[in-house]
């Protein structure tokens, strides 16, 4: 038997990193079984479809490491619709599923409570189809289905707990609980790799399998993704878009090894590992079934560690969507005109070492390409105090009379201007730092005015001191 597992997202939103969890695993899973991965997009609920979803769903699979051409698909579940409507068929010439008309007031009528499940009522009127009414699957009385989970072991639910459920609505179009078993069956699923969200459908599902004649398949239902508050991650509510993490600087590497460790870990003290010792050692069976923490601070220092093992080129390369935009970047403050490409390969392995996320690479680089550093006003505020004008002018002067213009020169001569005033380098650097950069944190100061040149860091020097009594 070739093992066949699917992916199935729905083209509604940006893209769930618990489902980008899920497509890994799966991926993965294929991989480990010399089988196959299938991409089938669940496009049946038109009124929120959208063709933009499933470019974003396809791009963000290419993104960590899914890429076009490398599965079978996309397949579409709206073109499977005829499959669908033949398989509610069978069930109902089969007697396996009748049809009602029973409204949810009627229901709850029959029971005094708005909380009550269906009741079967229509179970042996003996209708047939009409308009509104829907099609129901006729849930045996007694037994227990049993869901056989790589994952959660043997899940047993009682058939006589299950109602008669919808399986066709009142219009004749089928739900997602039969479209869903159909289209992996059509589709030689072997294995259904997916969120523990899905469970309590499962037994429908599989009770479903057993009445079209089919052997369902092996399931394996993986930890919910829930925020620190321990809620399920929600779209709402919580960052959960994989694209706002790509835009905002994520590496890909860094992203799915983390989004691996949402359950599992691999062998050792350590969780930052190749993709390769990921792909070798990941196992179904070894996934933890309780919830999966999605932290998104021990993420940052994940991609913080990726980005600093980058060779300085790679990571050059890295930024450059930053450094220009793109169609969902925003570009920098700076014209494409004022960038350096020189002053920017002179200052990179310094802010290698200093960002989380390669978005934030402009702030630390924008004072080079401006022809006036954008000035955070907080921090001019805190170190433009009393005496931080004739610091200025001091440091200006000394600045003016250097021979060479090298960081380690102008340490030297800012450290000495501090100490004919008793004030250590870090008290004396932080005007002259807010002048330059326009900021009070950065890349370091004297290797960025070396780069920045004499006559432009001078340029501010002076400007800064006319803003001051």
């Amino acid at each position: 038997m070739t093992v066949r597992v699917r992916f199935a997202p729905s083209p509604t939103g940006m893209f769930h990193v618990g489902g980008a969890r899920s497509a890994l695993q799966n991926w993965i899973y294929a991989k480990q079984q010399g089988g196959v991965f299938v991409l089938r997009v669940e496009d049946t609920d038109a009124a929120r479809n959208k063709p933009e979803w499933t470019e974003g769903i396809l791009s963000a699979l290419d993104w960590i490491g899914i890429a076009r051409g490398s599965y079978e698909g996309p397949y579409f579940q709206s073109q499977n619709a005829g499959e669908h409507r033949a398989a509610a068929g069978r069930l109902y010439e089969s007697g396996r599923a009748y049809y009602c008309d029973c409204t949810r007031e009627a229901v709850q009528a029959r029971s005094g409570s708005q909380y009550a499940g269906y009741d079967g009522f229509c179970r042996d009127r003996g209708l047939g189809p009409g308009d509104g009414r829907a099609l129901r699957f006729r849930t045996p009385d007694e037994g227990t289905t049993v869901v056989v989970d790589l994952i959660r072991g043997e899940p047993t639910f009682e058939n006589k707990l299950i109602e008669d459920f919808v399986i066709a609505r009142g219009d004749g179009s089928p739900v997602f609980l039969l479209a869903n078993v159909v289209d992996d069956m059509t589709m030689g699923i072997t294995h259904v790799i997916r969120a523990e969200e899905h469970l309590p459908n499962t037994p429908k599902q599989q009770l479903l399998w057993d009445a079209l004649g089919v052997k369902p398949p092996v399931w394996a239902h993986v930890p919910v993704v829930v925020n620190e508050k321990r809620q399920k991650l929600s779209k709402r509510r919580d960052k959960v878009a994989l694209e706002a993490y790509r835009d905002e600087g994520y590496l890909a590497d860094a992203m799915r090894n983390y989004l691996m460790l949402l359950g599992w870990a691999p062998s050792g003290d350590r969780e930052i590992v190749p993709w390769s010792v990921i792909e070798e050692e990941f196992r179904l069976a070894e996934v933890n079934p309780s919830p999966a923490f999605f932290d998104e601070k021990k993420l940052r220092a994940f991609n913080g560690e990726y980005i600093r093992a980058l060779p300085v080129e790679e990571f050059v390369a890295a930024c450059q969507p930053w450094l220009t935009g793109t169609a969902t970047i925003p570009p920098p403050p700076w014209q494409p005109a004022e960038f350096d490409a020189d002053a920017f390969a002179a200052v990179a392995p310094l802010a290698q070492t200093r960002i989380a996320v390669l978005s934030e690479i402009v702030p630390n680089v924008d004072f080079l390409f401006l022809a006036s550093p954008l000035i955070d006003e907080a921090a001019w505020a805190k170190a433009m105090k009393e005496g931080a004008g004739e610091l200025l002018d001091a440091a200006t002067a000394a600045f003016e009379a250097l021979a060479s213009w090298e960081a380690e020169t102008l340490k030297s001569t800012l450290e000495a201007v501090g100490a004919e005033r008793g004030l250590k380098l870090g008290k004396a650097q932080a005007p002259v730092r807010v002048a330059v950069t326009g900021r009070s944190v950065g890349l370091p100061l004297f290797e960025s005015m070396e780069v920045l040149g004499r006559e432009r860091t001078l340029t501010r020097l002076r400007a800064a001191r006319v803003r001051l009594p």
